[in-house]
C-alpha cells in the first residue's frame, strides 16, 4: 500500500500521483506504458483479472472502492491468498498489484472512478480471470449481490485454470 502526500487546504487538495524516484526508493522499478481509467456506479464488481506477467498500480480518483489483490502464483507460499484495501478519494493511497496477481474490486460509494497504471499494455489475448466468488479463494467482499459484467459472472473458478497459471 502506498501513501501519498496530500496537501490540502480550504481550496482543495494537491496530490502527487506518480514519481518515479519515489517508487525506486521502496523497490519498486517498474516502467508504467499504459494507464487506464474506469469509472463504475454503486453495486457494481470488476474482477478478478490479471494478466500474466503484468503489474498495475491502482487509485481510486473519485469515490471509494473496495480493492482486491490475489496471489495466483502456483510456486508462491501465499499461493490464493488475497488482500483487500479500501481506496478512496481523501486518502488517495494506492495499491501496488505485482505480476502474477489477480485484480478486482468493488465500489463502496455511489460511483467511483479508479485509475491504473499498467506495466505491460493490455493484450486482451492474454488476459485471463477467475471467479469473483471461488470458494477455494473466499474473497470477503463487502456486498453480497453485486453488478456484474457477462465475463465476470462467468469467469472460472481458480482450479479450472490452474494448468494455464502454471505455465503462465
Amino acid at each position: 500500500m502506498l501513501e501519498p502526500d496530500v496537501h490540502a487546504d480550504e481550496r482543495g487538495f494537491l496530490v502527487e500521483v506518480h514519481r518515479v524516484d519515489e517508487l525506486r526508493e521502496l523497490g519498486i522499478d517498474l516502467d508504467w506504458v499504459q494507464e487506464n481509467h474506469s469509472r463504475s456506479r454503486g453495486g457494481v464488481l470488476r474482477g478478478i483479472h490479471f494478466q500474466p506477467g503484468q503489474a498495475k498500480l491502482v487509485r481510486c480518483s473519485r469515490g471509494r472502492i473496495w480493492d482486491v489483490a490475489v496471489d495466483l502464483r502456483p510456486d508462491s507460499p501465499t499461493f490464493r491468498r488475497w488482500e483487500g484495501h479500501e481506496l478512496d478519494d481523501e486518502r488517495h493511497r494506492q495499491l501496488l498489484i505485482p505480476p502474477g496477481f489477480g485484480h478486482g474490486f468493488c465500489l463502496l460509494s455511489e460511483e467511483a472512478d479508479v485509475s491504473y497504471f499498467l506495466s505491460s499494455h493490455f493484450d486482451p489475448d492474454r488476459e485471463l480471470g477467475v471467479a469473483w466468488d471461488d470458494p477455494e479463494l473466499a474473497i470477503q467482499w463487502p456486498l453480497s449481490d453485486p453488478v456484474l459484467s457477462d465475463r465476470d459472472r462467468n469467469s472460472p473458478p481458480l482450479a479450472e485454470i490452474a494448468e494455464e497459471l502454471a505455465h503462465g
